[in-house]
């Protein structure tokens, strides 16, 4: 049964389909909180205030099968992140610097199949995710939804409740940022031939 048919029994009454999708889908929903906020606890407490609201939606009949529940299930996520976010009050805001220039990424290096490329493309993703801690948690959302979940930027603005362009521009400073820090770190974000 798929997600969405599963919900529909939920709804129903069926607290057993309710159990298969906690199974089918806690694991890659708790990554995005942790990935999000960072800590533990945190993610834990919004990870269960957010299946609270999940239960709580299906139960009142505010869910519909669209064939998208992972993406509805992910944007309730998120609205419960932003408020956590919201009650922090602790914004961070990085700037973009004119001097930065995205000509330089050279996607199709990055990608080459030889295990001397995969290793360094580990590395390089293990570098990006240590310097997406510093990004603003918008621009961290976006780059952690497209590269690490490979949700096209449709998917990410309907999650994250904004226009496509906005995504893209959120990705477009997180990538003029990090590939600030790279330069200040001296980190390479792409294969060299």
């Amino acid at each position: 049964m798929t997600d969405e048919e599963l919900a529909m029994l939920y709804v129903e009454g069926n607290n057993n389909a309710f159990d298969e999708l906690l199974a089918r889908n806690q694991q890659k929903l708790f990554s995005y909180i942790m990935f999000m906020v960072h800590d533990q606890e945190i993610a834990n407490d919004i990870f269960q205030d957010t299946f609270i609201k999940i239960i709580t939606r299906l139960q009142e009949g505010k869910y519909t099968n669209s064939g998208k529940f992972s993406y509805w299930m992910t944007r309730i996520a998120h609205n419960v992140i932003m408020d956590w976010f919201r009650g922090r009050k602790n914004e961070q805001i990085a700037e973009p610097n004119a001097e930065n220039d995205l000509s330089n990424i050279r996607n199709q290096e990055i990608l080459e199949l030889n295990r001397e490329s995969e290793l360094v493309n580990e590395q390089i993703l293990i570098d990006v995710r240590h310097m997406m801690n510093n990004l603003p948690e918008p621009q961290r959302e976006v780059v952690y939804m497209r590269l690490f979940q490979q949700m096209s930027f449709k998917e990410i603005s309907e999650v994250t409740g904004v226009s496509i362009n906005t995504s893209l521009g959120r990705m477009r400073y997180a990538i003029l940022n990090l590939r600030r820090m790279a330069k200040q770190n001296d980190i390479m974000l792409s294969v060299e031939m």
